[in-house]
């Protein structure tokens, strides 16, 4: 065999490769975005999203929300907000969503609020330590449902015994094209989280 027909054998090997593992990851993030865990834990973990002056946008109102119905269930008895603050920001994201859940009638006394965190993965290791701090060991994480897999990877992955509940609600899950852009992005961070083991920045929520 030519040596130029078998490196062109291997050229196509790979990017089929490459073809079937992006693949089989977005559909991975696709089915996992479709189911909902509520197993008894610790805790529940809110992501943070973008806040205007302490009030949630609505991609995480709808995250909050959704919580609060963990809440109610009796998923865990305590529910963590997380986020730090943008620059120019007054509130941390954090600080926001725990003022949005005592409005909305949690009490402050099951509420934490760990202002830290400027995409998932930092979150993830903020939220590992105070889990370490409080002697809690699972969690149910909310956020989107396209970002639920690798949010959970991550906190996984920072020793947590880590579930996802993804809210239905919010602009992430409005339209098919929302939907499908979404999957695409979170395809590429899923994988080069795998790859480097850090994350990126993106939309809210997405880093």
């Amino acid at each position: 065999m030519r040596i130029g027909n078998l490196l062109n054998r291997v050229a196509g090997a790979a990017v089929l490769a490459f073809v079937l593992l992006v693949t089989s990851t977005g559909l991975a993030i696709w089915w996992n975005a479709r189911q909902d865990a509520r197993p008894a834990s610790d805790a529940i973990v809110v992501l943070g999203s973008a806040q205007y002056n302490g009030v949630p946008s609505s991609i995480f109102e709808a995250r909050l929300e959704h919580a609060i119905a963990l809440y109610e269930e009796g998923v865990a008895p305590v529910i963590v907000t997380v986020g730090g603050r943008a620059e120019g920001d007054e509130f941390t994201e954090a600080e926001a969503g725990r003022e949005y859940l005592a409005n909305g009638g949690v009490s402050r006394d099951a509420l934490l609020a760990v202002e830290e965190g400027v995409d998932t993965l930092e979150s993830m290791r903020v939220v590992a330590t105070a889990f370490g701090e409080h002697g809690w060991t699972s969690a149910v994480v909310v956020t989107d449902p396209w970002h639920a897999m690798r949010a959970e990877r991550m906190a996984e992955d920072q020793g947590i015994d880590a579930e996802s509940s993804p809210t239905r609600q919010g602009p992430a899950v409005q339209t098919r094209g929302t939907q499908f852009r979404y999957i695409l992005r979170e395809t590429a961070a899923y994988l080069l989280y795998r790859a480097t083991g850090e994350s990126v920045a993106g939309a809210p929520g997405i880093g």
